[in-house]
C-alpha cells in the first residue's frame, strides 16, 4: 500500500482463527460469512453493502452524499452501538494527524505543517447531517475522524439492519494519498472519501483514529456509487461502470447519449469488495489492454504530460499485463473483470480494483510503483489483514512479491531480488530504534522505523521463511495462503500456520521471535581446528543452518543443522547432520577431511545481524 522506495517488508502478530473456505463470488454478495476452519474453530466476519448517490460541486469541492448501508452481524455477540470512520476530518488544523506531524520526531516531508496550514476552504471533513437505522433517528457524535453512534435496538447475532444516511463533505487540498489538485495537477483523488463503517472482529472494535496511515474495512457485499459530476470529467475507479453509452469518455461500447445537462451520473458497482475509490479530471487519457484470460485493465493519465511520459505511460501498459498474469499464477488468480491504474494522489496507494499513482516518473518509476501497487490488490486487499495492526503483511508481503515480480518481468538479473530488503532490516536491527513487528502503525516512535520494519523486515520475514521451509514449499504456501484466506481477514499466524501445513515443521517460534520481539540472529564460525569446526549462536534468535565447508584439499561440502524445535528438516540436497538446540550456545562437529574454511549461509537468505563473522 503505500509506494515507499526501500525494498521492505514486515510483520506484525497475533492468533487467529483461520477457515479454508474461500469466497469467489464477485457478482453477488454473501450475508453469511460462518465457516468451518480446518482447526474444527469457527470463522466469522462482519458483512455491509452500500449504497451511495453523490452530487459533486467542482467549483467548490464539495459534495452531498446520501448512504444506505445494509449490515449484517455475523457474530456472535450483541452490538449497541456501531462506529464510523470519518476519515477527511483529519485534514483539518488541531487534527489528531496534523498534530502528530509536528511532533514526531521525523515527519513525512509530503505532510510536515502542511495541514495545520490549510485554509477553511481547503481542509477535509465529513458532516453527518442524519443517520438513522431502520428508520428510527440515531444519537451520534462525532470525535475527530470517527463518528460514534448509539443504536436505537441491539444488533443480534444473524441480524440484518439498515442504516440511512444523509452528509456533506468537502474535498481536501491534497496533501497525502487523497484531496484535489495535486502537484501534477489531477483534480480529484477520492480515496476514504464516504462514512465507512468500521470493522468489528473477534478482538473487537477497530474503530481506529486516522493518524498517520493504513486503513481496515468490513467485506461486502457490493458497493453500488452513483456519482453525478460536471460532465466534461472523466471519472475512473473501483468497480464496473454501468451505463457507458451514457457516459462515453472512452468507456463506451457503442452510441453515446447527448446529455442536455451540466452535469452526468456515472454509476459503478464493484462486488464483493472493501472499499471504493475513485478519481476525476478534465484532461485524462483513457486507454485499456486487455489481460488474456483475465480483466481489462484501465490506464488514466493526464493529457498535459510531456511526450516523454505519455510515452512511458504507452510502454508501461503491456508491463502491467505481464505484472497482472504474474501475480495471478505466483499468488492466485485475480478474481475481478477490471482494475484501473490512475495518475491521482500522490506517490503510490492500491485500492479496490485500482491504485492512485503519480505520472510524471520515469519508465523504470512507473513500471516500479505499478508492481508495488498492483500486488497489494492480493496482499491487503484480497487478503484483507488489519495493516494498521499488522502493517507488515500488507507492505512487506507485497514488496517481497513485486520485487520477485520485477526481477522477472524486467530481467533485472538480481540473484537476490530481497537484498535491499535485507539491508533495510539490519540496518534498523542494529540502530538501536527498531520497534517490534506487533507495534501499531501509528505508534512508531520514528516514521523511518515503521517504514523499514514495515517494508523491509516484513519482505524479510517472507523471504527467509524460505529459507527455513524450502524454496518450493514458500512457493506452496502462498498459493495456500491466497486459497485459503482470500476474501477474509487474516492475521500474522495464519500465514505461518499455512506453512507449517505445507511443510509439516513447526514454526510458532518463527513468528515469536522475528515478528512479536526484535531479538536477532547472529551466528558465527567460532573455531576451526583441524578436522573440528565449532559454530556460536550470539543472537536470541534461533535459525537452522546451512553450512558450506571447503577443505584443505580443495574440495567442498553441504551440510544442513536442523534446528531442533522445527521437529523436522526442510528439502535439501546438502548433508544433514544432527540437531542444534536452541539453549546450547556452541555446535561442534568432526570432519572427516582437514577443513579449509567454513561459511554460514552462503545463500545470504538468513538475516544474520552481522555477517562478519560468518565466514572463516
Amino acid at each position: 500500500m503505500k509506494q515507499i522506495y526501500i525494498s521492505i517488508l514486515s510483520i506484525a502478530l497475533l492468533a487467529s482463527c483461520t477457515s479454508t473456505k474461500t469466497v469467489t463470488n464477485t457478482t453477488s454478495s454473501s450475508t453469511s460469512m460462518v465457516l468451518n476452519s480446518p482447526a474444527t474453530a469457527t470463522y466469522w466476519q462482519q458483512h455491509v453493502d452500500y449504497k451511495m448517490d453523490i452530487d459533486m460541486d467542482v467549483n467548490n469541492y464539495q459534495y452531498q452524499g446520501k448512504q444506505t448501508l445494509v449490515y449484517t452481524n455475523n457474530s456472535p455477540d450483541v452490538l449497541d452501538r456501531v462506529y464510523y470512520h470519518l476519515f477527511f476530518n483529519a485534514f483539518q488544523p488541531g487534527s489528531e494527524m496534523d498534530v502528530r506531524s509536528q511532533t514526531i520526531a521525523d515527519p513525512d516531508a509530503r505532510v510536515g505543517s502542511r495541514i495545520g496550514q490549510l485554509k477553511p476552504n481547503e481542509i477535509g471533513y465529513i458532516k453527518v447531517n442524519s443517520l438513522k437505522q431502520n428508520g428510527t433517528t440515531l444519537t451520534h457524535e462525532t470525535v475527530g475522524t470517527v463518528l460514534e453512534v448509539k443504536l436505537a435496538n441491539p444488533i443480534k447475532p444473524g441480524e440484518k439492519v439498515t442504516f440511512t444516511m444523509d452528509f456533506d463533505a468537502q474535498v481536501p487540498a491534497q496533501i497525502r494519498r487523497t484531496g484535489r489538485n495535486n502537484a501534477e495537477g489531477v483534480a480529484l483523488s477520492m480515496a476514504q472519501w464516504y462514512p465507512k463503517l468500521a470493522e468489528y472482529d473477534f478482538e473487537g472494535w477497530h474503530a481506529d483514529p486516522y493518524i498517520g496511515r493504513e486503513f481496515h474495512g468490513v467485506w461486502g457485499g457490493d458497493f453500488d456509487v452513483k456519482l453525478t459530476i460536471n460532465k466534461d470529467y472523466t471519472v475512473a475507479g473501483s468497480g464496473y461502470l454501468q451505463n457507458p453509452n451514457q457516459i462515453g469518455h472512452g468507456y463506451e461500447t457503442g452510441a453515446v447519449t447527448k446529455s442536455n445537462s451540466d452535469k452526468l451520473t456515472w454509476h459503478f458497482v464493484a462486488p464483493n469488495v472493501h472499499d471504493f475509490t475513485w478519481a476525476a479530471d478534465k484532461d485524462y487519457i483513457h486507454d485499456t489492454k486487455q489481460v488474456p484470460n483475465g480483466p481489462l485493465l484501465h490506464f488514466f493519465y493526464k493529457n498535459n504530460l510531456d511526450a516523454e511520459h505519455k510515452g512511458y505511460w504507452k510502454k508501461m501498459q503491456p508491463k502491467t499485463v505481464e505484472l497482472m498474469e504474474y501475480y495471478s499464477e505466483n499468488i492466485g488468480k485475480y478474481p475481478y473483470k477490471q482494475y484501473s491504474v490512475i495518475q491521482g494522489g500522490d506517490g503510490g496507494m492500491e485500492y479496490a480494483m485500482s491504485t492512485l499513482i503519480t505520472g510524471n516518473r520515469s519508465y523504470g518509476s512507473l513500471v516500479g510503483v505499478t508492481a508495488h501497487e498492483l500486488a497489494h490488490t492480493w496482499f491487503q486487499f484480497l487478503l484483507a489483514s488489519n495493516e494498521s495492526k499488522h502493517e507488515w503483511m500488507d507492505e512487506g508481503f507485497t514488496t517481497y512479491i513485486s520485487n520477485m515480480a520485477m526481477n522477472d518481468i524486467m530481467d533485472e538479473g538480481k540473484e537476490n531480488p530481497l537484498a535491499n530488503a535485507y539491508k533495510g532490516y539490519i540496518y534498523l536491527a542494529n540502530s538501536g530504534k527498531e520497534q517490534p513487528l506487533t507495534t501499531h502503525s501509528d505508534r512508531y516512535a520514528y516514521n523511518r522505523s515503521y517504514s523499514i520494519a514495515a517494508y523491509s523486515k516484513g519482505a524479510v520475514f517472507l523471504s527467509q521463511l524460505g529459507y527455513v521451509i524450502g524454496a518450493e514449499n514458500l512457493k506452496k504456501t502462498i498459493k495456500k495462503y491466497y486459497t485459503d484466506f482470500s476474501f477474509k481477514h487474516p492475521k500474522p499466524l495464519d500465514i505461518v500456520r499455512t506453512a507449517e501445513r505445507v511443510s509439516g515443521l513447526e514454526l510458532d517460534w518463527y513468528l515469536i521471535d522475528f515478528g512479536q520481539t526484535t531479538n536477532t540472529i547472529d551466528y558465527s564460525v567460532k573455531a576451526i581446528e583441524g578436522n573440528n569446526i565449532t559454530l556460536e549462536r550470539i543472537g536470541l534468535m534461533p535459525m537452522p543452518i546451512d553450512l558450506k565447508v571447503t577443505y584443505v584439499d580443495g574440495t567442498s561440502e553441504d551440510f544442513y543443522i536442523p534446528l531442533q524445535m522445527m521437529r523436522g528438516e526442510k528439502p535439501t540436497t546438502a548433508t544433514i547432520v544432527s540437531d542444534w538446540a536452541w539453549a546450547y550456545p556452541t555446535y561442534s562437529s568432526m570432519q572427516k577431511k582437514a577443513v579449509k574454511t567454513v561459511e554460514i549461509d552462503p545463500s545470504g537468505l538468513m538475516a544474520d545481524v552481522d555477517s562478519s563473522n560468518n565466514k572463516k
